[in-house]
This record gives C-alpha cells, structure tokens and sequence, in this order.
C-alpha cells in the first residue's frame, strides 16, 4: 500500500456503501462535487472493471484557504474516497490529512481542516444497526 493511504472494509455492496456514503455527506452537509463510477465507464469502453466508485467531496470553507496557500493542493482536494470491490469485499480508501498536508508542506493546522475524513468514514464502517 502507498505510504499514507487509510484503507477500510466496510459491510455492503459498492453501490450501497456508496449510497451510504452519499446520505452522510448530505446530512453533514458536505458538498458532493462528483461520482465517478469507474466500472460504467470501464463497461462503456467495451472494458470490465471490479465495481469501482470514486467519490469527490469536501467543504469549500475548509479546503478554499488551503488552496490559496498552496494552490497545488488543488491535486489532492476536494477530498476523495475510492470505494471497491475486493473479491466480494467491499473496501474504501482515502489519503490521510497528515499525508496531504506533509506532501505540500503545509502549516499543521490545516490537518485538523482535513480531518473530518475519518468520522466520515468511520460512520460508513461502523456497523448498521437493523430496523
């Protein structure tokens, strides 16, 4: 695994995790600004690919300032969470705030900016209670 990458396993099909995923960005009110599913557009090339979703978030109050101080942040945000299939296990990963803010060498205070990536994604792991 790539230094700094968070992976996680998380109960469900892509395309629930996903839909999971989607209604607690939309609670939280975080803006979704892309999903990307990355096997459609493998199917639509005449390709197969594993389900494969990226989803592309953030909030433009945090990630805006972090971008004017280093506006090649602009790589790494918004936020981005890969959601996959893993031989019928489905996985998420994400880069860690710390691994952003050291990549571009960025004051410490902007990793508490960033850290909301891991409630977020320990909301979608954590285990669904039946109703």
């Amino acid at each position: 695994m790539p230094d700094g990458l968070i992976t996680k396993v998380a109960a469900g099909t892509v395309t629930e995790v996903t839909e999971r995923f989607r209604t607690i960005l939309e609670t939280k009110g975080v803006t979704i600004f892309a999903v990307i599913d990355q096997a459609a557009a493998a199917r639509s090339a005449g390709l197969s690919l594993r389900d494969t979703v990226l989803i592309i978030f953030g909030n433009p109050a945090a990630g805006t300032p972090i971008m004017e101080l280093a506006p090649l942040t602009a790589l790494d945000l918004p936020l981005k969470l890969l959601i996959w299939d893993d031989a019928g296990i489905t996985r998420l990963a994400y880069y860690s705030p710390e691994t952003i803010s050291r990549r571009h060498d960025l004051p410490p205070e902007t990793v508490t900016a960033l850290a909301a990536i891991h409630p977020l994604t320990d909301a979608l792991v954590a285990p669904q209670s039946s109703s």
